[in-house]
């Protein structure tokens, strides 16, 4: 344990990488901590609220889980665990879920995502005794630097589509992303590197001006803010264990990999360390974090690819952010007046923030092509990522009885079939020579 929290401090110059091991000074590790938090509550908030869970449970387990994910890689991943959409579409099948409110079913989906957890933790059992070489056969760049790229496409329909219902709240996300934009090009030392944090906070402000001010919106509502308890705990529910649901469910595990994996790979390649000998240990923590938070309530988690996003735009890869990120959500999990708080940011400015953050995961992806000098002249590698962001972008589902596998699942299997049919025809090499 004293070496895992054995960071070196670090005070970098702009644009210099901070490394897993180090940290920065601990006042602004806080800083990104939050940010950090900032960029994966929408979403940890959101996917509990479309299953019928309880978002503070959501946010604590989240908390739990990175904290347990921290321990098994022993402190060597930069990564934080949030709610995963994944589940979302075998819940509500699971449970005849209608939409709003709680979801009176919620035992039996609970149930399934302990079942889920541990078929990944076993899959993560598998690769730390047999190494990653099968996997590496499965997944080369061309496959994983698709799927990475595809999640942040898959993503792109929530804010664009969802979360701007007027005109006024299109120009509000415009004016988000700009004001993110302006962070990130126009500001020097801390200040850029909370970009995505100071961009929100600067956007809020002007939709509080315009909306509470002039009237030009739906103004913000403060009244739940106020009416909220500080502490209070989240409504934590019990496992039902239900064959149906557990057989339903449980197969998300093989989404969770891709994810898991398509993570590491990313970061990997953002750092320049390899990350390859700790797959089966992230799975395997991943796998644990998913039982515990069913366990409680909580959803199915996931490695986030929000916060990739957030690392590949400051280049800090700290994982003393992600411990601080974890225990502030731990203790924002036991405060309803913060869950009132998070969820008074216009939906605009969240949508527009959004559009960043999954924008920089896209590119996470074009980047581990780069790095890896994937050779786009050899047709394999072309028609592969060309029907990969396709089927991933325009979210190509395909049913099976009642399981139905989304646009990031069918990218996912389809890349890695792809890859396996393709790459035994013609001698060109998957990847461009150095030079």
């Amino acid at each position: 344990m004293a070496s895992m929290l054995g960071w070196r401090e670090v005070r970098p110059q702009p644009g210099e990488v901070v490394a897993p091991d180090e940290r920065l000074p601990w006042p602004q590790t806080a800083a990104m901590g939050v940010q950090h938090v900032i960029a994966m509550f929408g979403a940890t908030v959101l996917a509990p609220l479309l299953m019928g869970f309880d978002p503070n449970v959501a946010i604590l387990m989240s908390g739990v889980g990175t904290l347990i994910f921290f321990v098994l890689v022993g402190g060597r991943v930069p990564s934080y665990l949030g709610s995963s959409f994944a589940f979302i579409g075998v819940v509500i099948a699971a449970t005849g879920f209608a939409g709003k409110g709680a979801n009176a079913n919620i035992g039996v989906a609970l149930g399934g995502i302990i079942a889920c957890g541990a078929l990944y933790t076993a899959i993560g059992l598998v690769v730390m005794a047999t190494g990653t070489k099968w996997i590496e056969t499965l997944m080369p760049p061309v496959v994983t630097g698709a799927v990475v790229a595809v999640i942040g496409l898959n993503l792109a329909g929530i804010p664009v589509k969802n979360m701007a219902p007027t005109a006024f709240d299109a120009w509000m996300q415009a004016l988000t992303f700009l004001a993110v934009a302006a962070v990130a090009v126009f500001t020097r030392g801390m200040t850029q590197r909370l970009l995505i944090l100071v961009g929100l906070v600067v956007a809020s402000v002007i939709y509080a001006v315009l909306t509470n001010g002039f009237g030009l919106g739906k103004p913000i509502d403060t009244a739940g803010i106020a009416n909220a308890a500080w502490f209070g705990a989240p409504n934590f529910a019990a496992p039902v264990f239900s064959a149906s649901a557990m057989l339903l469910i449980a197969p998300v595990a093989i989404i969770l990999v891709a994810e898991n994996l398509g993570h590491i790979k990313a970061v990997s390649a953002m750092t320049g360390r390899d990350l390859d000998p700790l797959i089966g240990r992230a799975f395997v923590g991943d796998g644990i974090a998913t039982m515990v938070s069913g366990a409680a309530g909580g959803t199915g988690v996931t490695t986030y690819a929000e916060n990739i996003g957030v690392m590949a735009a400051t280049k800090i890869y700290s994982t003393a952010t992600f411990v601080v990120a974890a225990l502030i959500a731990v203790v924002l999990g036991f405060s309803p007046k913060f869950g009132a708080l998070i969820q008074a940011i216009p939906l605009a400015v969240m949508g527009g923030v959004s559009i960043v953050v999954f924008g920089l995961i896209a590119v996470a992806g074009a980047k581990i092509w780069v790095d890896n000098r994937v050779d786009f002249s050899d047709n394999r590698n072309l028609v592969l990522v060309a029907i990969t962001l396709v089927l991933g972008t325009g979210d190509f589902t395909l049913k099976f009885g009642q399981f139905a596998l989304g646009g990031i699942g069918t990218a996912t299997f389809g890349a890695i079939l792809l890859w396996a049919l393709l790459r035994r025809g013609g001698e060109a090499p998957a990847a461009r020579p150095p030079g």
